[in-house]
C-alpha cells in the first residue's frame, strides 16, 4: 500500500491519460508492467498507484519520487523509454508535477 509522503523535496506525478475505451486495459497492463519491472528498480522511486474510470476513458498514474532530480533521470534512462512509448501510443496524456501540501485520513 502506498503512502503518501508530504515530506519536503518528493516530487509528486499525477499523470492523466485519455485513452479510447477498448485501449483502457492495455494501458493498465503496460503501466503496470513498466512500474513493476523497471520503475520500481530506479533510484528515488517511492510508490505509484494507477487508477482507471469507470467509463474506460481515463487513467490516473499518480506516482512519488525521492526527488525532481531522481524523476527527471528516469524520463532520460533507456529502459524506461520503451514503456514511455508504449504509454504514447496508447494514450494522449498531461503530466503535473507538484508536492503534496496535505494528506488526510480517518483517525483510528
Amino acid at each position: 500500500m502506498a503512502t503518501i509522503s508530504t515530506l519536503p523535496k518528493i516530487l509528486t506525478l499525477i499523470n492523466v491519460f485519455t485513452v479510447d475505451p477498448q485501449n483502457q486495459e492495455k494501458l493498465l497492463e503496460t503501466l503496470i508492467d513498466a512500474t513493476e519491472t523497471t520503475m520500481r528498480r530506479m533510484h528515488g522511486f517511492i510508490s505509484a498507484s494507477i487508477h482507471k474510470s469507470f467509463d474506460g476513458t481515463k487513467v490516473v498514474n499518480y506516482a512519488q519520487w525521492l526527488s525532481r532530480e531522481d524523476f527527471e533521470a528516469m524520463t532520460k534512462n533507456p529502459e524506461a523509454m520503451p514503456h514511455m512509448k508504449a504509454c504514447a501510443a496508447l494514450a494522449k496524456f498531461d503530466p503535473i508535477l507538484c508536492e503534496v501540501v496535505d494528506s488526510l485520513s480517518v483517525r483510528e
